[in-house]
């Protein structure tokens, strides 16, 4: 149960003053939940200010620079409102100080309440942006008004928040501060050396000058308030990943002992021999579940490195052992890709390979389960459908999970609550950066790929603009007439009106002028066997050239593919351009890519494409993108289980993750039921960062 002291903060956000339902669709919509019923006063404590605006500078308005926020002291000389009937033309009220005239212009606004609130010959005080127009100044719509005898009234220093349309800032900062009014006395579940260490103030005093910067040290990444509650965050999480991982390991393994006649044979058949980094891999893993403990193994491998025969060879050695094993993959058209490739390179041992996915239906669907049953099945490739409850294994002894970022550990771990508990192994072909392991994944054991296989030939790829797209499609006439595939990605499926980016659509009706029925097109809202049929149709050779969706990111093998156009690439993040490029220069044909791109590149967009044309190693590429965009963006969506987190940054607070760690297993080596003081108050941090499932875990024990 949720401790009695965090009620007020779980307490609805409706509870707050002013909320209604209308105002509360736009909360739902800032904090990034459904709707109204699911927002708590919590979420809104965790939207933090980003920047702050500083009302102190009061130069008089001669002295105001252009577009500097001031505030001006200043007596009300006339009023002048816009011609009867005739709302276009502005409001205006002129006062003066002993510098100078400033005028304030209001648009469609009532005359009433501006006599009422700005009377003449009364002296306020008005703060706002300045303009100067042929030597006047004005100031459009202030942000503040107050008269002289309420000047205290006007906040100097004003934190900013991310907003969203039809919230104003003086309403949400209105919210915040009744929100910030509940925050309880919260008892301290930090280690008390850390804390005079680290100059931590307690939690609730946290949250308050959080959301009270001062000055513009004070919503600093680095300011303590902001450090201390970022370490809050970072140990719920290290905490709840190393109980999750407790638990696991509660629950024996069962040893592996391959006897190798099943996998040399297909090392012998393999076209290439394996690299120094995939002999490493399979050694560190056939160690890990020779023992009585389960593996938890993360496999890193660039795109192309090899995961697939390294999964492969895994899954032999526990068939070898007697078992079974399955491949999960976050989609269908990958869960079919891996079927595939596995069942092609499994085909010399003998082993039966079955696929079970959503689409599965019917008596095939039943034959399948009662083969997986009976242990005849030996491996199992497909998505969530392999652990529905109608799916039982004889002897499941490994799972192979292909993360892509869609599995969160905790989904990850539930893989365990059919009452089996098989050796994980778990790939990613984002190569991720340490810190972003640990926060995902704590300390998983890590083998990383950083070879390609012998024979492949590096891509070169190339930056060009957009308006010489005419260029590259000759280029492109000619390569196919030569017998090359070619991806040609967008980042739309069609054409909208918000956004003056090419569609996949669009793109494939130009396309087609030239090439016709070479060219073919697909995309997400696709059906699966559309989606599937069109790859078949790209993979054969009946179409040369294919126009996408990010949908080819993931997995899609095509060998012979060797020119990939990707249009609008500054729109992408390092990470899924790299994805995208490693789905050419996956035979032993050269490769090419180019970067297409439109207007003026920002640093950051001109950044990001020299390093796609610099470097193809997918973890200086990982860094990087780490460094130029932060975690939530390189995660995908905080929905996607990975840690979008609320307050702590990576790139700002990655010496605290590290700490956190090891104080997290310190704790549990003490105290692993959290029932000593400081275990009683780490619950409630649990419970505060929304880590309740690991407690769970604890009841469970």
């Amino acid at each position: 149960m949720r401790p009695f002291v965090l009620d007020p903060l779980f307490a609805s956000l409706s509870s707050l003053p002013g909320i209604g339902a209308k105002t509360g669709e736009l909360y739902a919509r800032l904090l990034g939940r459904e709707s109204l019923e699911e927002c708590r006063i919590i979420d809104l404590l965790f939207h933090v200010p980003s920047g702050l605006i500083d009302r102190s500078k009061q130069p008089g308005i001669a002295l105001a620079p252009q577009g500097a926020i001031v505030t001006v002291t200043a007596r009300v000389d006339r009023h002048q409102p816009p011609p009867r009937g005739n709302r276009s033309i502005p409001y205006r009220i002129f006062l003066h100080d002993d510098t100078g005239e400033l005028a304030l212009v209001y648009f469609r606004s009532h005359g009433d309440w501006l006599l009422k609130t700005l009377p003449i010959d009364e002296t306020v005080m008005v703060s706002g942006k300045v303009d100067w127009f042929n030597g006047r100044a004005s100031m459009v719509h202030p942000d503040h008004i107050a008269r002289i005898s309420e000047g205290e009234t006007l906040p100097l220093i004003e934190p900013v928040y991310g907003l969203t349309a039809g919230l104003s800032p003086k309403v949400l900062r209105k919210t915040i501060e009744a929100a910030v009014a509940r925050v309880p006395d919260l008892p301290e579940w930090q280690d008390p050396p850390l804390v005079r260490q680290q100059g931590f103030a307690p939690a609730t005093e946290a949250f308050r000058q959080i959301h009270d910067p001062r000055d513009a040290h004070d919503v600093d990444p680095q300011a303590p308030a902001r450090r201390r509650l970022a370490y809050d965050e970072f140990l719920a999480g290290q905490l709840s990943l190393a109980l999750v991982r407790a638990r696991l390991r509660k629950t024996p393994g069962t040893p592996v002992s391959p006897t190798g006649e099943l996998s040399s044979g297909v090392i012998d058949t393999l076209p290439f021999s394996l690299t120094g980094s995939q002999e490493d891999a399979i050694a560190d893993i056939l160690s890990d579940m020779a023992s009585q403990d389960r593996m938890l193994r993360l496999l890193q491998g660039d795109v192309g490195s090899g995961k697939t025969v390294v999964a492969l060879l895994t899954m032999l050695a526990a068939i070898e052992s007697g078992g079974q094993a399955v491949l999960m993959a976050p989609t269908e058209i990958l869960a079919r890709q891996h079927f595939a490739t596995i069942g092609q390179m499994a085909k010399t041992t003998g082993v039966s390979v079955e696929i079970l996915t959503g689409r599965t239906k019917g008596r095939e669907r039943e034959d399948i389960l009662e083969r997986i049953a009976s242990g005849e099945a030996k491996i199992i490739i497909g998505t969530h459908a392999l652990f529905q409850d109608t799916v039982n294994y004889n002897n499941l002894l490994l799972a192979v999970v292909d993360e892509q970022h869609r599995f969160g550990v905790h989904q990850r771990l539930r893989l365990t609550a059919k009452g089996i508990s098989p050796h994980m192994l778990v790939m990613t072909a984002t190569p991720i950066p340490r810190t972003l392991v640990l926060a995902a994944f704590g300390d998983m054991d890590v083998s990383k790929l950083t070879e390609k296989p012998a024979g492949r030939k590096p891509i070169q790829t190339v930056i060009m603009p957009a308006e010489r797209v005419g260029e590259i499609i000759e280029r492109l006439r000619s390569a196919v007439a030569e017998g090359r595939k070619i991806y040609w990605i967008c980042p739309l499926v069609e054409e909208s009106e918000e956004t003056p980016l090419m569609s996949v659509e669009e793109r494939h009706a130009i396309l087609a002028q030239t090439f016709g029925d070479q060219a073919a097109v697909v995309h997400g809202r696709m059906s699966g066997p559309e989606k599937d049929a069109i790859m078949m149709a790209f993979k054969s050779g009946e179409t040369r050239l294919l126009v996408a969706t990010t949908v080819i990111e993931v997995g899609v093998d095509v060998p012979d593919a060797t020119i990939m156009v990707i249009e609008h690439a500054e729109r992408f993040g390092l990470a899924q351009l790299h994805q995208l490029r490693g789905r050419v220069g996956r035979g032993s044909e050269a490769s090419s890519c180019i970067l297409l791109y439109k207007g003026n590149l920002s640093e950051n967009a001109q950044s990001r494409l020299k390093i796609m044309r610099d470097t193809e190693d997918g973890f200086l590429i990982a860094e990087e993108d780490l460094r130029l965009r932060g975690e939530g963006e390189l995660l995908g969506t905080r929905q996607s289980g990975t840690p979008g987190f609320a307050i702590a940054s990576l790139e700002a607070h990655g010496d605290l993750l590290e700490i956190a760690r090891k104080d997290a297993h310190y704790l549990l080596e003490r105290d692993p039921e959290l029932t000593s003081p400081r275990g009683e108050a780490i619950r409630t941090l649990l419970y505060l960062f929304r880590r309740d499932e690991a407690i769970r875990f604890l009841h469970a024990g």
